[in-house]
């Protein structure tokens, strides 16, 4: 029997979320978001990377649902997210679907006035900010933005995980491991040590690797070649200097996928930088490795840009259906 698709115990296994919610993104498909926390705290929006899913931000979502309120959803085809039609694999996707995401669980008061959040994206879901730079709903919607292990391109030319010299050769072998369709199987101690080679740093603990390897292997090997190809292809560097809302940025030293030159380039490059954190030692993974320092960097977002209270009430989309009862929907967690 396979093992569960996350870890069902400990800091990484996922809490039970207040409740589920599913918001309609513009091509019409289905989108699975969770909320944690209490209704009128300061609410902070994820979004996760390639190959993972919310259960990817338990350790955060952990922290930071004791007093704010926490929306993450499924990236399209992760998770429980459709995924896109065929040639829909591209950036304006990932803008399509936070759109939604904010258009659909922040509250609109009867003035007028929109909820705002902080808006946090790891690796793909950094890249999805950076997608939706343009999009009224996250300039509207987002009263800071903290970006963590990311790039806007030029991922191929920069990622270390083959250590090959740079140039063509290096550029084709990367390639072919972003863009790989090899089934994963089930999670191996071969498994393990290859992704903790690949996407974290030396002090990852076995809790760690497993609970990222249980995530990474459960994501369809289709929607993790077809995402991988279109990271390797995109360039995202003229978003950057339209990415308003004041932004942080977040890597580790030992990030092989997204190494640090990529975060340089976006703080040099954003209008409104509030500063870049580099983590000694720390790799990819930056919310399972150093989920207590990602935490704070959102705290800190949160108390000194998150000061307006939400609407009052709130009026929630028609298009965000509540799907289930959160006593049910979820394993009870340790």
């Amino acid at each position: 029997m396979n093992r569960p698709i996350h870890a069902t115990q400990g800091r990484y296994a996922p809490p039970t979320p207040a409740r589920e919610l599913t918001v309609t993104s513009a091509d019409g498909a289905a989108l699975h978001v969770e909320e944690y926390g209490p209704g009128g705290a300061p609410t902070v929006v994820l979004a996760h990377g390639w190959t993972c899913s919310i259960a990817f931000w338990a350790p955060v979502i952990r922290e930071l649902s004791r007093d704010h309120r926490v929306i993450a959803y499924d990236q399209r085809g992760h998770g429980r997210s459709a995924p896109p039609p065929y040639g829909g694999y591209t950036t304006e996707t990932l803008a399509d679907d936070l759109a939604a995401v904010l258009d659909q669980t922040l509250a609109t008061g009867p003035d007028g006035r929109r909820e705002q959040a902080v808006v946090v994206g790891h690796s793909m879901g950094g890249m999805t900010i950076m997608a939706a730079a343009r999009r009224p709903e996250l300039r509207e919607r987002a009263a800071a933005v903290l970006m963590c292990s990311t790039g806007a391109g030029a991922l191929l030319a920069e990622t270390l995980v083959v250590p090959t010299p740079r140039g063509r050769v290096r550029e084709r072998v990367h390639t072919l491991v972003l863009g790989s369709a090899a089934p994963l199987g089930r999670v191996t101690p071969v498994g393990r040590r290859v992704l903790r080679y690949v996407t974290m740093g030396r002090a990852a603990t076995r809790e760690m690797t497993d609970a990222c390897a249980r995530i990474v292997h459960a994501c369809p090997r289709r929607v993790r070649a077809q995402w991988g190809h279109m990271m390797g292809e995109m360039d995202l560097a003229a978003n950057v200097g339209e990415l308003t809302p004041p932004t942080a940025v977040v890597v580790g030293t030992a990030d092989r996928l997204t190494p640090p030159v990529h975060a340089h380039r976006i703080v040099e490059a954003l209008p409104n930088p509030l500063g870049l954190t580099v983590l000694p030692g720390i790799g990819h993974m930056t919310p399972v490795e150093v989920p207590d320092a990602v935490a704070d960097a959102i705290r800190g977002l949160v108390a000194d840009h998150l000061t307006d209270p939400a609407p009052a009430p709130a009026e929630a989309s028609p298009k965000a259906s509540a799907v289930a009862d959160a006593a049910t929907a979820k394993e009870p967690s340790a």
